[in-house]
């Protein structure tokens, strides 16, 4: 049996839960079970639904997709976190490698939480949006190498002026006239109707 000492600071280890007041984590703490699971036990499996958070107090558990090894996570750290918001089903599995104690937050506890201290969602929802705000970031910070895509507007515009043109055609780009072709007086006269006024 874990004290409330050694619960809050487990608590505080998890990556949703690290920004959140001393008094949030010691409602969430005191709420959330201790469980047990003897070695090579299936705590959840892939596909599964999931509601569950759990943090490994002893023990070890290995991550893996069938019998392909993902990750190994020992005492302190946390897995299905995600699924306290999203409930959707498990993107792998979990089983343990020794007899393994840890502590689970479900999906109702927390949203029972939250209906008694609403400041829990607040500050998970900032910490979210902190999060996503620097994933964009970083993602802005990497050069794309895809080509920019034509909005379905300006393809129909496309069409009109070029039929050959097909739907994932990039931006044309301006072409040279070829010097070694011969040169004719007459000019070809392209129709283009405007796409807006249909």
């Amino acid at each position: 049996m874990l004290t409330s000492v050694d619960r809050l600071l487990f608590v505080r280890a998890v990556p949703i839960f690290t920004e959140l007041r001393d008094d949030f984590l010691v409602r969430l703490a005191s709420i959330m079970d201790e469980l047990s699971f003897p070695a090579n036990h299936p705590i959840f499996r892939e596909g599964e639904e999931g509601r569950s958070l759990y943090i490994v107090v002893s023990g070890r558990v290995r991550v893996h997709l069938r019998s392909q090894e993902l990750t190994t996570l020992e005492k302190g750290t946390c897995f299905g976190e995600m699924s306290l918001f999203d409930a959707e089903p498990r993107s792998a599995s979990v089983t343990t490698i020794n007899p393994c104690d840890c502590l689970v937050l479900t999906q109702q506890q927390l949203y029972e939480a939250i209906d008694e201290t609403p400041g829990i969602a607040v500050n998970i929802i900032r910490l979210l949006s902190r999060r996503i705000r620097e994933i964009n970031k970083e993602r802005n910070r990497q050069p794309s190498n895809q080509p920019t895509k034509l909005s379905p507007i300006l393809q129909d515009a496309l069409q009109e002026v070029s039929p050959t043109a097909t739907l994932d055609d990039s931006l044309p780009t301006a072409t040279q006239p070829d010097p070694a072709a011969p040169q004719t007086k007459k000019e070809q006269t392209v129709r283009y109707e405007n796409p807006w006024a249909h």
